[in-house]
């Protein structure tokens, strides 16, 4: 049985990240959709706070670098979107 609230945040991150690639996988999102990208932040958001309390330095670094690839989509996205939204 989960015990503390911080291991269901970080079951929630997971089922995030898990979805997100599930549904980029059925081709119901795309993978520059600004969706993706924030499904997939919130994911990492939430398994980093878990990690916080029950620390794996290895776990740490990809999710460290899982924010800021997911980031990184959610910029392009947005320039992307004000790009297209000029013409």
């Amino acid at each position: 049985m989960i015990d503390d609230i911080h291991d269901v945040i970080g079951i929630i991150g997971v089922f995030f990240i898990l979805v997100s690639y599930v549904l980029l996988q059925i081709e119901k999102i795309k993978a520059k959709s600004l969706s993706y990208s924030v499904i997939n932040l919130v994911g990492a958001i939430l398994i980093l706070y878990s990690l916080f309390y029950n620390w794996n330095l290895a776990s740490v670094i990809i999710e460290f670098f899982w924010i800021i690839i997911s980031l990184f989509g959610i910029g392009k996205s947005i320039h992307s979107h004000k790009k297209h939204s000029r013409h």
